[in-house]
């Protein structure tokens, strides 16, 4: 699935879940190495467990981070395929 992220340095987020839970995330733009990362912490996890856990995170001044607009991807995937 795609999503375009607010707020962020990310122009965009694809994501693959399988059976609720999440196979792969790729952000295009911002910090690579933080991305990489996500994408091995979250792969494997639900879909819900990940909304839980990278919800409301902020990046310095901002009101959102990377892990928060993956979780608003996330959200988005869930009212798309409920």
């Amino acid at each position: 699935m795609h999503y375009t992220p607010k707020g962020i340095c990310a122009v965009d987020i694809n994501f693959e879940v399988e059976d609720n839970i999440v196979k792969s995330v790729v952000f295009t733009g911002g910090c690579d190495g933080n991305h990489k990362g996500l994408n091995a912490l979250v792969k494997g996890m639900s879909v819900d467990e990940a909304i839980e856990r990278l919800s409301g995170i902020t990046c310095g001044p901002r009101s959102t981070s990377c892990p928060d607009q993956f979780a608003q991807a996330l959200k988005a995937y869930k009212a798309q395929n409920a």
